[in-house]
């Protein structure tokens, strides 16, 4: 298998030192020279170069200069100094920058010079490689993403049909009529459009970029109170905001927080809790609005309260997907928000959330 073609520009004002190059080292580069800056330029604008020497003291542009002129337009070749002289103060800047990969000594080695291009070959073939592995990967990315959102709208169109089916039959008054095959059907209609949401959630979650619209917390709580207590009459929401300035915030992402722990507050009530509580505070500021949701619930076991916020994580005393609070850690890393959680088995759960002010 041959050994691949690397092509290497020499940049340079002594003919000499251009002819003493080629004749070293034609034999293992395609090897291309300049004897000014400009000149190496025009090579560079038509041939692609691997590896680029240049001399630092060159009338009208030193290599430092040149390679810093390169950084934009031509990132890609790995740039090598050749210098006579110790510019300590240009080469450190040079190499701070990023616009140098090494610098050798004039006159130099030919051991050590053949040894330094060919490592910089390795580097540009990475940094290459790892280009078009993070484009091969953004494009898969993509793919899945527009699978997921597709194959989520394809599944819940016929989902609600049936649920709406569902519905007609409740109206007519036959869904006690087949023994528990209608309940059976609508309780697994209802969690597969759960999880069906939830997917579509954290697809949104993970692609939109955050937005800065204006949030009413008093109309967005109670939407979202009516919203998720439609088929839950037993629980009783307290609701105090103290929302005397304007908050700017992602209302797509403060909207997916709220109805998840409000839709989990309620989910997971006591079965023979008699006063079902969730109290909802929200004191807003001109830095940040701090969100305490307290419920009476099932609570939470110690060893979990560190688990909960992982995805696809489940409590055998919680049925849900383990998804609603992974995506809302998720949503408020997106804005710089945090969360915290405490909760007692006996007393219930309180998460409190402080969300910044974008106004």
């Amino acid at each position: 298998m041959s050994n691949p073609t690397v092509r290497v520009l020499y940049i340079d004002d002594e003919e000499n030192n251009l002819q003493a190059f080629k004749a070293s080292f034609r034999r293992q580069y395609e090897i291309y020279t300049a004897i000014s800056a400009a000149e190496g330029l025009k090579i560079l604008n038509n041939i692609d170069i691997h590896v680029i020497l240049a001399d630092q003291k060159m009338p009208n542009t030193t290599g430092v200069e040149f390679f810093k002129s390169i950084s934009n337009t031509h990132p890609d070749p790995i740039r090598i100094l050749l210098t006579g002289y110790t510019d300590i103060e240009a080469l450190a800047d040079a190499i701070n920058h990023g616009d140098i990969y090494r610098y050798i000594t004039k006159p130099w080695n030919d051991l050590e010079l053949h040894n330094s291009i060919k490592n910089a070959y390795d580097a540009y073939k990475a940094k290459i490689d790892l280009r078009n592995k993070i484009t091969e990967l953004e494009k898969t990315n993509d793919e899945l993403n527009r699978f997921i959102y597709s194959i989520s709208h394809e599944l819940r169109a016929p989902l609600v049909s049936v649920i709406g089916i569902i519905n007609l039959v409740k109206m007519e008054n036959l869904y006690n009529s087949s023994g528990e095959y209608w309940g059976l059907i609508e309780t697994c209609s209802n969690k597969l459009d759960y999880y069906i949401q939830k997917t579509l959630q954290y697809y949104k979650n993970t692609k939109d970029v955050p937005d800065h619209s204006e949030i009413d917390f008093n109309q967005l709580v109670g939407e979202l109170i009516e919203l998720h207590t439609y088929s839950d009459k037993d629980t009783t929401f307290n609701v105090k905001i103290d929302q005397a300035t304007k908050f700017v915030g992602d209302a797509f992402r403060i909207e997916v927080i709220f109805s998840n722990l409000i839709s989990n507050a309620i989910k997971y009530q006591k079965s023979n809790e008699l006063n079902k509580t969730v109290n909802i505070t929200i004191d807003v500021n001109d830095f940040e609005a701090n969100v305490s949701i307290n419920d009476n619930g099932l609570g939470i076991l110690k060893e979990h309260l560190e688990k909960i916020f992982t995805q696809f994580f489940k409590s055998k005393m919680h049925h849900g997907s383990g998804l609603g609070l992974f995506i809302v850690k998720e949503a408020l890393n997106k804005i710089n928000g945090t969360i915290s959680v405490s909760s007692n088995v006996e007393v219930g759960t309180t998460f409190k959330i402080t969300i910044p002010n974008a106004k």
